[in-house]
């Protein structure tokens, strides 16, 4: 194989400008595809930028170098340097005039998976070879858009006053109680991997900092195996002191309305390339009390089995609302809206209840149609009641000293919510799996790659 010597790339294909034409530059990619008529060969060079048909020449490069470099396998990497032609016949309204050709490593063949998107395959095949996968440009277009929606987030929070924080992902205790928890051995003691940063973040209420926000994952160990669920996900949760649920969730309109935007602005080529097609949302986004939409389900009949009985009765208030029942919802409530005012029974120990009603909490959800995005409201901050809710989840108070102590010595009311990156992800890019979302899943049954 060949040395990249002191060749550089001078640009991405989709950097190229009428500017360029005529000018001599150096491309760097894989060769996906070439076609060979006799004593001319077009590479199709691709890079992150796109692809570009590579004019190569036997009176140009030699017989005996042509000879070779016209049996490259597919996905070879290369490096070209030519002249940048005009040619309004090719997609790109130009090629390369090819003057030489490093090959700087060669592709085994035959390929363990199409590149090109001629031969499909099935998820558990393409999460395999997932390095090849990720050559697909539709694949890309993914991930540009996921750093684009991170890297806003961030930029947005910043400038809306939060402070970042990281907290630890190993942990003694349950964040919100449950199973669904990942057991570790840490040196001679159990630990767990963390659920949510949802104590720690609480507890920095209490330092004065008053606005944080963390981007980190979060592990579950859930034995859910469907097309919205993960072990290991991204999780962008915020905390806002001297704050109720109702500030939690503009903060929230304004950051997914911005979101938007950037990822229209920057991002507009990927978008067509996954062939999906939004609008900015217009805030604020519907409000539906969680009593409206029982009662609306009730009136469609919808069942759900009896966790007493077994057997199927309808709907009422105080049950959890299943994917069918979401499905119906979505039905009215096609794109981004809020669902408030849960039961208590139904969110975690930390949710503050309503005064004078404790059945119902200060709680909410974000959803896209059937897609809960986010959830989160306003917190206890009171540490009696806070005590109370932890027994009353069947959770012991002396395990969570380290957080009950932040709220003994001056906690200001607060209120704050998470949002799972993958799931918003699924709604921008159009994607059925979440799967696709993420670079190396984690699920019930993926450990590797």
């Amino acid at each position: 194989m060949e040395s990249l010597g002191d060749w550089r790339r001078d640009k991405y294909v989709n950097e190229v400008t009428e500017d360029d034409y005529d000018k001599e530059l150096v491309f760097m990619g894989w060769v996906q595809d070439i076609m060979v008529l006799g004593k001319i060969s077009f590479i199709i060079l691709r890079d992150r930028g796109g692809t570009v048909q590579v004019v190569m020449s036997r009176n140009e490069i030699g017989a005996n170098r042509y000879n070779f470099l016209k049996k490259l396998p597919r996905e070879s990497v290369i490096a070209v340097k030519g002249v940048v032609v005009p040619n309004p016949q090719v997609q790109q309204g130009f090629e390369i005039q090819c003057k030489e050709i490093r090959v700087l490593n060669l592709a085994k063949s035959p390929l363990p998976i199409s590149v090109d998107g001629q031969v499909r395959a099935n998820m558990d095949t393409r999460l395999d070879w997932r390095f090849l996968d990720l050559r697909k440009p539709e694949v890309q277009a993914i991930f540009k858009i996921r750093s684009t929606v991170l890297s806003a987030m961030r930029d947005i929070l910043l400038e809306e006053g939060f402070i970042e924080i990281h907290t630890p992902k190993i942990v003694a205790t349950a964040t919100e109680g449950g199973t669904a928890l990942f057991k570790m051995k840490y040196f001679d003691r159990v630990a767990y991997l963390n659920q949510s940063p949802q104590l720690f973040k609480q507890s920095m209420m209490a330092t004065g900092l008053d606005r944080v926000f963390e981007i980190g994952p979060a592990f579950r160990a859930e034995e859910h195996d469907t097309l919205r669920h993960l072990n290991e996900y991204t999780s962008i949760d915020i905390e806002m002191a001297f704050s109720d649920e109702n500030d939690a969730m503009e903060v929230l309109e304004r950051l997914v309305v911005r979101v938007y935007g950037k990822v229209l602005a920057e991002n507009y080529s990927d978008l067509q390339t996954l062939n999906v097609e939004h609008t900015v949302p217009e805030p604020p986004f519907k409000r539906v009390k969680y009593s409206e939409l029982i009662e609306r389900l009730q009136n469609e009949g919808l069942e759900v089995e009896d966790e007493r009985s077994g057997q199927k009765r309808l709907i009422e208030w105080g049950d959890d609302i299943p994917l069918e029942g979401m499905k119906l919802i979505a039905e009215r409530y096609k794109s981004l809206y809020f669902i408030t005012h849960w039961p208590t029974s139904l969110k975690p120990f930390y949710i503050m209840p309503l005064e004078g009603d404790e059945e119902v909490s200060h709680a909410f959800d974000l959803n896209y149609a059937e897609k809960e995005l986010a959830s989160g409201g306003q917190r206890i901050h009171l540490p009696d009641l806070l005590r109370r809710r932890l027994e009353e989840n069947g959770l012991t108070p002396e395990n969570f000293t380290f957080y009950l102590n932040a709220f003994e010595y001056g906690m200001p009311p607060h209120a704050g919510w998470g949002l799972g990156a993958e799931r918003f992800l699924m709604v921008l890019t159009g994607v059925k799996n979440v799967r696709e979302a993420v670079l190396f899943p984690r699920d019930k049954k993926r450990l590797v790659p």
